[in-house]
């Protein structure tokens, strides 16, 4: 007798709020983690504008050991001291990312893209 396989979405009702907007969403839109598309899109590029700032601060610190420590003859390949630093900005930012959006799933702090909803500019104040 085969039994129909159980998906985690299965537990939860049809809308459910998002941990981090917490805004109503359909269960289809959200992940395992009961975030929604525009949370984890905006986790996605935090983690990318912290990963390409650790990239570059990884690419500067080995350029400076490149430059007062190994200091290369010019006669060398400057080319090759080039796409090292390349190359290392480029790991360095994309391991970074990679690192700085796991801890922030990780992490999962509650409520934290959440907005109050803003009050209407145009009514006049309500008077008791």
């Amino acid at each position: 007798m085969a039994r129909e396989r159980v998906n985690w979405r299965d537990r939860f009702p049809e809308d459910v709020t998002c941990v981090r907007c917490l805004q109503k969403r359909s269960i289809e839109d959200l992940d395992r983690l009961l975030w929604c598309e525009e949370c984890q899109a905006a986790a996605k590029r935090r983690a990318t504008m912290r990963g390409w700032l650790a990239g570059a601060s990884l690419a500067v610190v080995l350029a400076l050991y490149i430059w007062l420590v190994i200091q290369p003859d010019l006669s060398l390949i400057p080319t090759g001291w080039a796409a090292t630093l390349l190359v290392a900005f480029y790991l360095g930012s994309r391991v970074a990312r990679e690192l700085f959006l796991g801890w922030e799933r990780l992490a999962n702090r509650r409520a934290v893209e959440a907005r109050p909803p803003s009050a209407d500019v145009d009514s006049p104040p309500s008077s008791t």
